[in-house]
């Protein structure tokens, strides 16, 4: 195993943690931005760089690899090296393969690109998450920082679709890419406001953990992307392999009493399925929007206005809902918001009014998707120490990440063999039904979520062991 020196320098907290939450804020929010702004410019940049079906797949999932892959090992980096070191870093890597993807003028040129991008955002996301211990000191203060920060990867994921609407209407794609490299820009030079983080001490890093988790990450994600059960198989053997190695080494890369937690399980359980929900929501509407009701694809960005103006709303109630009902509550409540919302999706058909049953259900999904994610975040990192925050972070991260291929992998599949017993893909209303079926599913998944997360509160509050 490799040795890291840390920083021991003293920290204090900034004297402006409102721009300070601001900065970090903004980039967590362009990082997810990035992983769904690329997808209405597909068709653009196919043209101009003459690519296949196929090359637009890798273009597409190289970024959601090295993200997801990394998150565990950037977190962990983070408390090793120093919180606003690595997130700095992650920054700059971030935003110069930004750039270099707007330069792109060839296949793997744009690939490698995405997954520099996904390697800088791997070590910024987590650690940015880290560093709110060190803006907000104050516990209550913290709390409502971190029910906000839980909404933001769903606002990323709504400002990326409608961005991209808008982009691709006046200028060319490769301002997709560059609009994030000017954020990264404007953060790393503001970055000396920001708190360096907790005192370190020098400690070890577990090489040959960081190698498993981050094949058996890369390849468990990428398999789900590519519905191919091999490299599935070989992501799982990779995390099973990771998991017997935490518990016989001295310095494990993830101590297993930190997913011991039965309250912890149960918040990444829920950001997870949420994640999937969310996912497969803007995946499914987007062709539900352009093939069954003909809209463009600036309309259609339009039409997930209301969702991203609900996820505003839980951000600004999301942190006083947290403090005074607590943070599995609002989970619990979040879980069951969505299911109600994607029980008003799974009623979808050919003819359904936008104004009618669908903008209902894509108001009502989102508002649960945010008060899940505030309350969840929370619930995942009460009583974390200040030398594991970057590893929760990571933690927390990687739920968000692994759960969109997971929902995408499993509902999209069973939308379509479900509309083939309907009349077949391409009859708007076969296609609709199919679409609906799968919101369904998902409704299901999130009210079992929502009565396992009561249950675990239940557990804790009659005082039935339950660790965590």
């Amino acid at each position: 195993m490799g040795t890291v020196s840390v920083d021991t320098s003293p920290h204090a907290a900034p004297s402006r943690p409102g721009l300070s939450f601001a900065l970090l804020g903004a980039v967590q929010i362009t990082l997810i931005a990035t992983i769904t702004v690329i997808t209405v410019a597909l068709p653009a940049i196919q043209r101009d760089l003459r690519l296949t079906d196929t090359d637009l797949v890798f273009a597409t999932s190289a970024y959601s690899l090295s993200f997801g892959g990394l998150l565990v090992l950037g977190g962990r980096l983070a408390d090793l090296l120093g919180h606003r070191r690595v997130f700095v870093t992650g920054t700059v890597v971030f935003g110069a393969a930004s750039l270099a993807a707007a330069a792109a003028g060839t296949l793997w040129v744009l690939v490698a690109a995405r997954f520099a991008q996904g390697v800088g955002a791997a070590f910024a996301a987590p650690a940015a998450m880290a560093l709110l211990g060190s803006v907000f000191p104050d516990a209550a203060r913290r709390t409502r920082a971190l029910a906000v920060w839980g909404v933001l990867a769903s606002i990323g994921a709504g400002s990326g679709n409608i961005l991209s609407g808008v982009i691709l209407s006046w200028v060319q794609w490769r301002w997709v890419f560059v609009a994030p490299a000017v954020v990264s820009a404007v953060v790393a030079l503001c970055a000396p406001l920001l708190p360096a983080g907790p005192a370190r001490r020098p400690e070890r890093l577990d090489v040959p953990g960081a190698v498993l988790i981050t094949a058996g990450l890369t390849a468990f994600i990428y398999g789900l992307g590519e519905s191919d059960g091999v490299w599935t198989g070989v992501g799982v053997l990779g995390l099973v392999l990771f998991a017997v190695t935490q518990t016989r080494t001295s310095r494990p890369l993830v101590p297993p009493a930190l997913l011991a937690s039965a309250r912890r399980l149960a918040a990444l359980l829920a950001i997870g399925l949420t994640a999937a929900a969310m996912a497969t929501y803007f995946f499914v509407l987007a062709l539900y929007f352009q093939r069954t009701l003909d809209y463009s694809p600036l309309r259609t960005s339009a039409a997930f206005l209301p969702s991203v103006l609900a996820v505003l709303f839980t951000a600004a109630v999301g942190g006083r809902a947290a403090r005074r009902f607590g943070a599995g509550a609002l989970t619990a409540a979040g879980l069951a918001i969505g299911a109600a919302g994607m029980g008003l999706l799974s009623g979808l058909g050919a003819d359904s009014s936008y104004w009618g049953l669908l903008a209902a259900g894509i108001t009502l999904f989102p508002v649960g998707a945010g008060f899940t994610f505030s309350g969840a975040t929370v619930w995942a990192v009460e009583g974390t120490a200040p030398e594991e925050a970057g590893l929760v972070g990571g933690v927390v991260n990687t739920a968000m990440e692994i759960g969109p291929p997971v929902g995408l992998a499993v509902l999209v599949p069973l939308a379509v063999s479900y509309a083939a017993g309907h009349g077949g893909s391409g009859e708007p209303a076969a296609d609709a039904s199919g679409y609906g079926f799968a919101f369904g599913i998902a409704a299901v998944a999130l009210a079992v979520a929502s009565a396992l997360v009561l249950l675990q509160r239940a557990s804790r509050s009659s005082g039935t062991p339950a660790r965590g």
